[in-house]
């Protein structure tokens, strides 16, 4: 059964313990519950694409006769569109080697994360029993509750959740009812063209090195985490952005590279990835620490080394990894290579 790579970084470090021994691609997210007929479908603003769809160019990376194809993935997607890979599969057919994202990856041993699996029953759920009605203002509660009734319904087992989990529960069934999916469809395309052009797949991350998984996990769920902001920003993307992130699927989709250099894709993702190393518990596993410093460090070294390698290389990197104010391939423009975006 294909495994999909979850976009929600902080989601999957919070995994690391269970599903990273040696994979980089956890399971997709469950369905999110049905909506009650008391809770009618949000009508969308911006109608999302359907059927084939080229989605966006590569990005060249060059330096003599060796080149990179960067290619951008981005979440959440149109449900309906079906991706035009034609252009993708021509270009990995030729390269010698294809990239994958950089991940974070725990290396804990076989027998160490069977044993740490039951430490994992109840990670989601508020310390000492308390619900989310104890541990948010009143004000953002009262806002959690108009949401909740509109995508969710009558489910009081989320109410249980840690704020950062009940958002995401929240943000999927939203997105679902707009018309959009955070699958990894694309991703797993990439994966299968490669496999049957015989082309070599490569990490580009980094292995965390856990001590005590299970330690690990014990603190987290004993301790609380300062989610609040991140809260309040999923709150807000569906109140208010889910608009925007039509808008982006669709220019995802479409190709349209003018309209996704204009666009903040990372606001809230970065707001809930905080929360979780800025707590006390990633503060002491030290391979934690500086996660994204480290994740572009490690694909950069990974990138030059396939540069110099291959006369052809295809890669793959989120598209706020390329487009936004830490792009990576500033980082290999800084380094005397040559970058040229898609038209």
């Amino acid at each position: 059964m294909k495994r999909t790579r979850r976009y929600a970084l902080w989601l999957g470090l919070l995994a690391l313990p269970a599903f990273a021994q040696n994979v980089d691609r956890a399971a997709p997210p469950a369905e999110p519950p049905a909506v009650t007929d008391a809770a009618p479908e949000a009508v969308p603003a911006t109608v999302v694409v359907e059927g084939r769809r080229p989605g966006p160019g590569v990005w060249k990376v060059s330096k003599g006769t060796h080149v990179m194809w960067v290619f951008g993935t981005y979440a959440p997607l149109p449900q309906k569109m079906e991706w035009d890979a034609s252009r993708v599969e021509r270009l990995v057919a030729r390269s010698q080697e294809v990239l994958m994202p950089p991940v974070a990856k725990a290396h804990i041993g076989f027998f160490r994360g069977l044993t740490a699996l039951p430490s994992l029953i109840g990670i989601k759920r508020n310390p000492d029993d308390a619900v989310l009605h104890d541990v948010v203002p009143s004000d953002v509660y009262a806002h959690w509750t108009v949401l909740k009734a509109k995508y969710i319904g009558n489910d009081d087992g989320v109410e249980h959740y840690r704020p950062v989990f009940a958002g995401e529960e929240l943000l999927l069934a939203g997105l679902k009812q707009s018309g959009l999916s955070y699958g990894g469809e694309v991703l797993g395309t990439i994966e299968d063209i490669a496999k049957k052009n015989k082309v070599k797949l490569s990490d580009s991350g980094y292995d965390v090195m856990l001590d005590d998984p299970r330690k690990l996990v014990r603190d987290f769920k004993n301790s609380q985490v300062d989610d609040l902001v991140c809260f309040t920003k999923t709150l807000d993307s569906l109140d208010i952005d889910l608009e925007t992130m039509r808008v982006r699927a669709n220019a995802w989709a479409n190709g349209d590279i003018g309209e996704i250099r204009g666009l903040n894709f990372a606001e809230r993702q970065d707001a809930c990835l905080d929360a979780i190393l800025n707590s006390s518990i990633a503060k002491d596993a030290a391979a934690l620490r500086q996660m994204r410093e480290r994740l572009r460090t490690a694909w950069l070294k990974a990138a030059e080394k396939a540069l110099a390698s291959n006369a052809s290389t295809f890669a793959v990197l989120e598209i706020q990894d390329i487009v936004g104010p830490t792009s990576y391939l500033s980082g290999l423009q800084a380094r005397g290579y040559a970058v040229e975006s898609p038209r």
